[in-house]
């Protein structure tokens, strides 16, 4: 796997083999971080990545400009994977790496942030319930923007927060805002 932009562009980490996580595709992240190009200042947006895995999303956000970004990941060895990672690339001083439930943490916490991303299992039942959490715990700054990734497209579209979906082959990706 490797960073497919910005300052950290090309730069490699291998997560073990025996990883359960299903990391977003180069492809899929290239084309999001297109569209967040356009509606983002990266060096002034306060980011979560829910279900970090590799923490991939992490990377690429700080390799863009962002200096704020909390990663949140259930697994102990996912989140040490991460936490390793990060200290490799010298971005300590920019990613916040918590391993917890990130149901939990999300009820818990009491921070807001501009962008919040989530690419939870595709068989979680109980991510349907991430963007009304999301906006009920009031973590979602006025102006800003909740990213699912996920499988079945149109799966969202009727959603009250819903914005748009962004489909790159068995990947979507749907914003939603206040």
């Amino acid at each position: 796997m490797r960073v497919v932009s910005g300052n950290l562009r090309g730069r490699r980490f291998n997560p073990p083999a025996d990883f359960s996580a299903r990391p977003t595709t180069d492809m899929a992240k290239e084309n999001l971080f297109n569209v967040l190009n356009n509606i983002i200042d990266f060096e002034q947006v306060k980011v979560l990545d829910l279900f970090s895995g590799t923490g991939s999303i992490s990377y690429e956000f700080v390799s863009r400009g962002c200096s704020d970004v909390t990663s949140v990941e259930q697994s102990f060895k996912h989140q040490r994977f991460i936490a390793q990672t990060v200290g490799e690339f010298g971005i300590k001083d920019k990613v916040r790496s918590i391993k917890a439930d990130a149901f939990r943490f999300v009820a818990s916490t009491t921070e807001q942030y501009d962008v919040i991303f989530a690419d939870p299992p595709f068989d979680l039942d109980k991510a349907a319930q991430l963007p009304d959490l999301i906006v009920e715990r009031n973590i979602l700054k006025p102006d800003g923007f909740f990213i699912l990734e996920h499988a079945g497209l149109g799966k969202y579209n009727g959603h009250k927060y819903f914005k748009q979906t962004r489909n790159y082959g068995k990947v979507n990706f749907t914003f939603f805002g206040l």
